[in-house]
């Protein structure tokens, strides 16, 4: 990929084809789509529209049926699954709709999950999970687990997780689905502060006009293909 230093993601002519009851279902079709370091955008659109799929090709968590996907500069869409696990475990973090927090590890445990994955030192982890924690308003709750936590607790627990490995880029899928409003929107103004000032980069699939309204680029769906893609300013 010959592409500026400050692209961490590129899409290529990405299509993805499903077969549904022997029906083929085109979810993606003829998708190009660069990620600049520091983004924080959206992908919004209807159901249907193709936002997930995107994400999930993004991350990793799918492969195109055709086009390029380059990471970091490094194509991953024709790689082997240890290999895209490898990637997805050091460059990428997730905040899923659901929270996918471990229940019997506690706040703490939980963020320094991956950083146990990736082989981090027991001192260097703990710090970095205080630390986090703290930064995210949940100091006094790192020994809780999460069903001792509300809901945007346990959402800010997963941010805190999806960052603390510091990934070149955070996708999170609907996350405000299962908040109320409030703590949507606290949740939103933190992960735009932590884009602000650590310049973690943020790619959103999102229902949400509240979510849409922060974002600073929103990339409009349908049937597959992208409509519009508007930057904002600051």
């Amino acid at each position: 990929m010959n592409a500026r230093a400050d692209v961490i993601v590129k899409l290529e002519q990405i299509t993805r084809v499903y077969q549904q009851d022997s029906v083929a279902v085109n979810a993606l079709g003829g998708i190009d789509l660069e990620i600049q370091r520091g983004d924080f955008a959206v992908l919004v659109g209807p159901s249907g529209s193709g936002k997930t799929t995107l994400l999930n090709l993004i991350g990793g968590l799918d492969s195109p049926s055709a086009g390029r996907i380059w990471v970091a500069g490094t194509e991953i869409g024709r790689m082997s699954r240890a290999e895209l696990s490898d990637v997805r475990l050091r460059q990428i973090g997730f905040v899923f709709q659901e929270f996918n927090l471990i229940p019997v590890l506690s706040a703490l445990e939980n963020v320094e999950f991956v950083m146990l994955l990736q082989g981090m030192s027991d001192a260097l982890r703990r710090v970095r999970s205080f630390a986090l924690l703290k930064e995210l308003g949940l100091a006094g709750l790192e020994h809780r687990r999460p069903a001792e936590l509300s809901g945007g607790q346990q959402q800010r627990v997963a941010v805190a997780r999806a960052i603390a490995a510091e990934p070149i880029i955070v996708l999170p899928d609907e996350p405000t689905a299962n908040l109320d409003s409030k703590a949507g929107a606290a949740l939103m103004d933190l992960m735009r502060r932590l884009n602000e000032e650590k310049g973690v980069t943020f790619v959103f699939s999102t229902h949400d006009a509240m979510v849409v309204e922060r974002a600073r680029r929103v990339i409009r769906m349908r049937d597959g293909r992208i409509e519009s893609d508007e930057r904002r300013a600051a």
